[in-house]
Parts: C-alpha cells; structure tokens; sequence
C-alpha cells in the first residue's frame, strides 16, 4: 500500500482536512470524529486500496483497515498537521460516544504492551506448572519482571496516553503518576501511622496496577491546567503552570481522587463477579451471544479497564474469556463458508480470513464475510452464546491479558485452562456447522452504496456504450477487483474521446466526489458502475468535469462527464472507461454484443437477459 497516496485520498473523500476534528487507530481501525458525518463518501471510501469497510459507532466514524492501520494512520496525521486531538468537537455530542471514544483512544495504543507482556506472563505460568523452570530461579525471575512491570506501573502508561487524549501536558500527567510510587509516600503508607497532608487525611491506598484512579486524576489535570494557563502571564507559563498542576492535582488525587478511583474499582470488579457467580448460564448466553454486536458498536471499551484493573490486582478476570469465544465463533461461521462455498475465490477468502480471525483480528472475517452473506453473522453469535455458557458454567478464568485469539492462549494458562480450550472450541465448531446447516445466498455480490436492489422489471435490457474506443474483456484488465468480477459482469472500452454518455434511460443515484466513477440505475432495474480509468481516484478529480448531480434523470447519449484523455495518459494512467452491472446475480446471461474490435458511443454493447422464475 501507498501510504501517503492512500492517507491523500482518504482525506479528499472524509470531506477534507476541515471535517477532521480527530483520529487516533486501534487494532484494526482508523477511528475518526468529523465535524459532519455526511460529508464523507462513504462509495469514494469503500473503493479504496486497502478499505474493508465503513462503519459509524456513535459519532466515530471508523475504516476497517487491518495490519496496515498504524502506517496509514501516520500517515494521515503527517497530512494533517494541525490537527488537535484533544479539541472539543464544535458540536453537542453524546455523552456515552464521548466516553466510549475516551476510552477507545486511551486504551489503544498501550494495548500492545499488555497483551505481549501478557502473553509472556501466560508462557511463564506454563513453564512453571509444567515444573520445566524453578520459580526461584534468576532468569524467570527477571522475565516476570518483564512481564509483570507494565501492569504494575499501569498509572505511568495510562497517564500519558490519557493526557494525550485530554488534552493536557503528558509528562507533568507522568510526574504525578509517579508520586503514587515514590518510597517516601510508600514508606508513610506502610509505617501504618495515620497520614495527613495540611491537616487533611491521606487514605492509605496501593496503586500498583490500578485503572481508574489516575484516569480520573488526568481528567481533573487537564481543567486544571487549562485554567492556570488562562491567568498565568506568558513568560512565566513554562515554569509555573506546570508547578500549580503539581501542587493543586497531586493532593487532590492522594486526599479524595485515588480512594474514590480505587472504591469505583473494587465495585466494578465486584460487580462483574458477582454477575458470573450469581448469573452464570445466562451471563455467558447474553454476553458471549451479543459481544460481536458489542464489539462493533466500540462499547466493549467500557469493558477493557475492568478486566486489566481484575487482572492486575486479583490476578484473573472472568469476562475476558468471552472476548476469546466471541472471536472463535466468527472465525468459525468463516470456516463454515469455506466449507460450503463453491466458488474458489469466496472459498480462499472465508479461509484467509478465518484463520486471522482465530488469531485475533476478527474484521476482515466479520466484515468481508459474516455481515455480507448475514447467516454466517447469526451462527457466529449462536457458536458465541454456546461456548460463553459452558465457560461460565465451569467458571473459566483469564490470568493475563493478551490478544483474544490464539497466540493469546498463554494467558489462559490455570487452573481452568482446559475447560478454555473447550469452550473456545465450542464456539468455533457451533459456528461452522451452524454456518454449513443455515446456508447463505453465495451469489450475492457487493452493492454499491445509494443503489437500492429493485427488481429487474424487465426480461431483456440493452446497455449502450458510453464512450467510443476499443473493447477490452474485464479480466484483462490490471486491477484485481474488476479483474474478478468482484462487483459484478460488465465490459471495459479503451477510450478515444474524454466524453462519458449515459448506456441507460434511468436515474444518476451517485457520483464519486472526484468524478472518475458514478453509479446508475435503469428505469428496469439495472444497476450499473462506471468507472473512468484504473486508479483515478489518486487524482483527487483533476482532468474531470462532471455535468450531472445524484439523483438527476438521464436518457441514453446525456453526457455524463468530460475528462481529459491526454492528461490521463501523460500521467500514466490507464484510462479504460470500465461499466459493470453491480446486480449481476438477478440476471441469467450479460453478454457482450461483439467481445472485441471498435465500438462507438452510444452503439448497443451490452445485453442483459432477466433471470427467469
């Protein structure tokens, strides 16, 4: 992937640089909150090199990516220089999106840290059940250091990840982290003498590997800072904002802000065991059922600082291992369809994307499979309700915390390892054979956003070519997804002239806001793609001119859009005017009129036969 090429694109089609008011990434995910949702192209987007897909939770607005998110986030940033993360957004925002995105942004980039150090925690759990090392010996003691030091001295990482998203200045956020664990304060704490700062109480309070007390604490200094920064004259902001933060913030978070956090804490954890305790079966039914939906919809972030504050200070977590099921299960509807397709290609992908499901990266199973054959999705679910009941049934525990896939596994490692291995197997299996039994509609092809699937009102339709050149069959052409046919039958025309006519009587239902491709209906319900040139979209619209709009009305020969054919080709593009009928499945044949040789504009070159009851 072009980095740079594609974070260009990304931003002409997001609605500019001016509708970014933030982005950070997670896993999988490029996470946007934009001044106005509807400015962006969702079709331009979906189109892209390197986009799964598109999806809105609350007011992010996110893009599927997979491994190549944190480049291409990079790469963003590095074009959008003055962007401030940590801005208000200019309009009323819903609290819960507001939290869930806070959480979301914190969590994110530390979650790297965590889940290798994880890991490594779970293989050394291993090795020592397996009496394969001594417990007392030198080396393992220095490797759970390694692996245990992130989760003790969780308040440092989570300071500066959560000023960043705050707003506030990152090392003072550090500077009061570490007061938390200075050997004076420890010492005060454990001579067992009461404490007191000013005459005020100082609760005696551990925080290695707490969560919500210093979350709560950035959250306090970011005001803080902002206001001290108000009064405070120029030349004397770089010393003392930061020294007014210290000693304004840091008793604060001692006296009230750490105890209350620490209390919040305990609660929640209590709360959640007490749930599977008490609720077990139908805990792990509703939770394990919906936690894919959860997922999508970003609330499980909500869920992630109380499972890594249960970890930290318990040393389990009873939920975690439904994050494992729920990816299993997705990871097995695709194994299903890789099971029951017949084409090759939809075979190759559902096993491709079932195994990095099974490893920890759900999306591209989830999206580029289970949601768009929708049967699939259901099974995953049901093979998620089935596995979390029997895990809660036999109390599975989680004892690190890792990614939630395979390579994750060491983190199971307990006395209820192999009870996890069976309910995560539970799911896998219940959703491919669910997948196999349901069945899915094979046929189905993507549809092209803003075209709606009507019937085909007619038995035979003749599309006419759209511009004069030379006719050139879809699989030789140079990219891949038309290539395929992946959205759908068609015929490509090497052009001679810059001029795009309509191939239809019918209506414009979208153009592409940089006017190399646009999408049409037909008054009998075809639904066609054009699309100028391989890789246009890289232009941003220049050498384009469109002279339609969506939703206008159209007979065949309207002229569509003009495009300069030398430019293009002086720009070493291929400008192969390509047309394909996205709703291929409602037709029994598409056949060219002639497979080869010269055609001109408005020549008939298409004929649809209407699939017979």
């Amino acid at each position: 992937m072009d980095y740079q090429n594609t974070a260009r694109q990304i931003i002409n089609s997001i609605g500019g640089k001016e509708n970014v008011l933030s982005l950070f990434h997670c896993i999988t995910r490029l996470r946007f909150l934009l001044k106005d949702n509807d400015k962006a192209d969702r079709t331009a987007l979906e189109s892209l090199d390197g986009v799964m897909g598109v999806n809105i939770s609350g007011d992010q607005f996110q893009l599927i990516i997979g491994n190549d998110v944190g480049p291409l986030c990079n790469a963003l940033l590095a074009q959008l220089p003055n962007l401030d993360n940590a801005a208000s957004p200019m309009k009323r925002r819903n609290p819960v999106s507001v939290i869930l995105e806070s959480l979301s942004s914190i969590f994110s980039p530390i979650i790297p840290a965590i889940a290798g150090a994880g890991i490594l925690k779970g293989i050394l759990a291993l090795m020592v059940a397996m009496k394969w090392v001594d417990s007392t010996n030198q080396t393992y003691q220095i490797l759970l250091a390694i692996s245990d030091g992130v989760f003790y001295f969780m308040p440092l990482a989570l300071a500066f990840s959560a000023a960043k998203k705050f707003g506030a200045n990152p090392f003072v956020a550090v500077a009061i982290a570490s007061v938390l664990f200075h050997p004076a304060i420890q010492a005060l704490f454990k001579a067992g003498a009461p404490v007191n700062f000013i005459g005020l109480p100082v609760p005696t309070v551990n925080y290695a590997s707490t969560v919500i007390p210093i979350l709560l604490t950035v959250w306090l200094l970011s005001y803080v800072e902002r206001g001290v920064d108000r009064f405070m004259p120029g030349p004397l902001k770089t010393m003392f904002v930061p020294l007014l933060c210290l000693l304004i913030v840091t008793p604060i978070t001692l006296i009230a802000i750490g105890p209350v956090g620490i209390y919040a804490g305990n609660a929640l954890s209590g709360g959640i065991i007490w749930l599977v305790e008490n609720m077990g079966v139908v805990a792990g039914i509703i939770v394990g059922g919906t936690l894919s939906l959860i997922i999508i919809t970003g609330m499980h972030y909500v869920i992630v600082p109380i499972m890594i504050n249960n970890i930290s200070t318990i040393g389990f977590d009873p939920i975690k291992i439904l994050f494992y099921i729920a990816n299993l299960g997705q990871a097995g509807a695709a194994f299903g369809v890789f099971l029951r397709a017949r084409d090759k290609k939809l075979k190759s992908l559902a096993l491709t994307t079932s195994f990095s499901a099974a490893m920890g990266i759900t999306e591209p199973a989830m999206y580029g499979v289970n949601i768009r054959y929708k049967r699939p999705f259901a099974a995953a679910l049901i093979g998620g309700a089935c596995g979390g009941a029997f895990a809660m049934v036999m109390g599975v525990k989680t004892y690190a915390f890792a990614l939630s896939g395979l390579p994750g596994i060491p983190a199971l490692v307990g006395p209820t390892f192999l009870w996890a291995v069976v309910s995560i197997a539970i799911s896998f299996v219940a959703a491919a054979i669910l997948t196999v039994i349901f069945g899915f509609e094979e046929s189905l092809q993507p549809v092209v956003a803003g075209v709606s699937p009507l019937p085909v009102t007619q038995s035979e339709e003749k599309l006419f070519a759209p511009v004069s050149g030379e006719l050139k069959a879809l699989n030789t052409l140079s990219d891949p997804v038309f290539a395929d046919e992946i959205f759908g039958k068609g015929l490509a025309i090497y052009p001679t002239t810059g001029e795009l006519r309509s191939p239809i009587n019918g209506k414009v239902e979208s153009v592409f806001e940089t006017h190399h491709a646009l999408a049409l209906l037909s008054d009998t319900g075809a639904e066609v793609l054009i699309h100028i040139g391989i890789d246009t979209v890289k232009l941003g619209g220049r050498h384009f001119t469109s002279h339609i709009t969506a939703g206008k009305f159209i007979e065949v020969g309207d002229l569509l859009v003009t495009f300069d054919l030398e430019a293009l080709q002086d720009e070493g593009i291929d400008p192969c005017v390509i047309l394909v009928v996205t709703n291929s499945e409602r037709y029994g044949d598409i056949s060219p009129v002639k497979a080869n040789g010269e055609i001109a504009s408005r020549d008939v070159f298409l004929t649809l036969t209407a699939t017979t009851a």
